[in-house]
């Protein structure tokens, strides 16, 4: 998709690798100044490299999404230091502990929930006030289709992704009539660093379970986000859009042929 972001400030957490890499990149190519945010140091300044290098213009700023302070001091800065926000990308987040509900720690729990689901509220809740300031703007939320489904050993993972969808469509009400619009992407199974420490065999058979036969691409999600927060997309609002290559259809495991 072509995408014109010329003198837009957008800002991308988790952008140090993955999805938000591929994002913060997509959008420095559109032309936007993009303030690529992650906890990590090293990853966030490689991925400003990177957009710096093939012509973009972007900054790194030290963020932890899990932390409210931090969250509001980030925004601040960026509406200090930029004199508005237009796009959000919230897509800081990560894995849980594949295990059976009954088997799954507490305190992995609150880790998981504080990371994937209280970070988007406290995003949401910064970045609201600063794009009402300006008359509206464009915010989207990474989800997961595990948050369109359920997930087999991933109850916790499963339930802080429904509640991004369900914290996007409640904000998006909020907020629908003063300029703001509020979506959330889910994705499938994409070819990211997330993927590493899983065998072969078990990243063979969730691509087993995918209509297309394949996993994504990161820049496939980048995309998605980018037609998400432009003017192409002026009418959608609250949206959990599936980009996950036709899995949410039928649920993961569909295919069966590798058995027979």
């Amino acid at each position: 998709m072509k995408a014109d972001y010329t003198g837009a400030v957008v800002l991308v957490t988790g952008s140090g690798s993955g999805i938000g890499r591929a994002s913060a990149t997509a959008f420095g190519r559109a032309g936007a100044t993009v303030i690529v945010a992650d906890i990590s140091e090293d990853g966030g300044k490689a991925a400003v490299d990177s957009i710096t290098q093939a012509g973009g213009i972007a900054e790194f700023r030290h963020g932890d999404v899990a932390d409210e302070d931090s969250v509001r001091s980030l925004i601040e800065g960026i509406v200090a230091d930029h004199g508005r926000l237009d796009v959000a990308h919230n897509n800081a987040g990560v894995e849980a502990t594949t295990v059976r509900l009954a088997d799954l720690d507490s305190q992995e729990w609150r880790r998981v929930v504080d990371i994937n689901l209280s970070s988007v509220f406290y995003c949401l809740k910064a970045e609201i006030p600063a794009m009402l300031a300006q008359g509206g703007g464009a915010i989207v939320n990474t989800a997961s289709i595990s948050g369109l489904i359920g997930g087999y050993t991933l109850a916790c993972y499963t339930a802080t992704k429904h509640g991004v969808v369900g914290l996007t469509r409640a904000a998006s009400m909020d907020y629908a009539d003063q300029g703001i619009r509020i979506n959330a992407l889910c994705p499938g199974l994409v070819d990211t660093p997330f993927l590493a420490n899983l065998p072969a065999p078990a990243v063979d058979r969730l691509i087993n379970g995918i209509p297309m036969r394949r996993m994504a691409q990161p820049d496939e999600m980048a995309q998605a986000v980018l037609w998400l927060c432009s003017d192409a997309a002026s009418y959608m609002q609250g949206h959990a859009l599936p980009v996950d290559g036709g899995t949410s259809l039928g649920g993961t495991t569909t295919y069966f042929d590798d058995l027979f």
